[in-house]
């Protein structure tokens, strides 16, 4: 775990202790900490109901699929969504999980917040492009200022195995990992709202230059194995 290691050192320097702050297997449902998305669309580009039906959790594992909403459905498909009822603020966040491997499709990991919630719309993404699983796209959005993707190639399919993403965001710089390593910081105009924790997978609409056409093709299932939060609080 390099990236918690990582934020050890980092909590020493910056004169902050290091807490975690939320840790799940994702073995089942935990009802106190997390809702599951149901019965509502994000519109625009999610071509795709959230379904709690969506959200299955398997020998240790929770999966989120994309799948057909019945005949005659508007949109036609059904998408997986799985956040924490608490937000968040500076810390690690990490996940170790696979994501789909096809065109037109996203799974994620990330932290959101918005007018929803009565807030500012302050996002971090992980974003795992189906059309290419050997590369992934980090995003965040500030006040609803975004325009930040970066495209890192991974070196490695990442639909064949599971493998652990994270960010480390603190006030002035997001540092995004990959199996522990650090592989892009970013340091202008960062988020600082507290924020929801928040994985989806959900096939596009409109956008086929981002994401290639979606070409219908379902069940469409990505893995997570387990999250983290490791957060700072500052030493009196």
């Amino acid at each position: 775990m390099g990236a918690s290691n990582n934020i050890q050192e980092a909590a020493k320097d910056t004169e902050q202790k290091a807490t975690t702050v939320l840790k799940t297997d994702l073995d089942a449902h935990d009802e106190e900490l997390f809702e599951v998305a149901d019965g509502w669309t994000n519109g625009n580009m999610f071509d795709c109901t959230w379904r709690k039906d969506n959200v299955n959790f398997e020998n240790g594992i929770m999966k989120l699929t994309i799948n057909t909403d019945g005949e005659n459905a508007s949109p036609k498909y059904s998408g997986g969504e799985y956040r924490t009822r608490g937000f968040y603020s500076y810390g690690l966040y990490e996940v170790r999980m696979k994501p789909i491997k096809n065109d037109g499709v996203v799974s994620s990991f990330f932290t959101y917040t918005g007018p929803s919630d009565n807030n500012p719309w302050d996002e971090i993404d992980i974003e795992f492009l189906g059309k290419d699983t050997t590369k992934v796209q980090f995003n965040y959005f500030t006040n609803g200022i975004g325009n930040h993707e970066y495209l890192h190639d991974l070196g490695f399919d990442a639909s064949e195995d599971f493998h652990t993403y994270g960010f480390e965001w603190l006030p002035g710089s997001i540092t995004w990992y990959v199996d522990g390593e650090p592989v892009y910081t970013a340091a202008e105009n960062i988020p600082v709202t507290p924020a929801k924790v928040m994985m989806n997978v959900w096939p596009g609409t409109g956008v086929d230059g981002w994401l290639n056409a979606f070409d219908g093709k379902v069940p469409l299932t990505a893995e997570y194995d387990w999250i983290r939060v490791t957060q700072y609080d500052r030493s009196e």
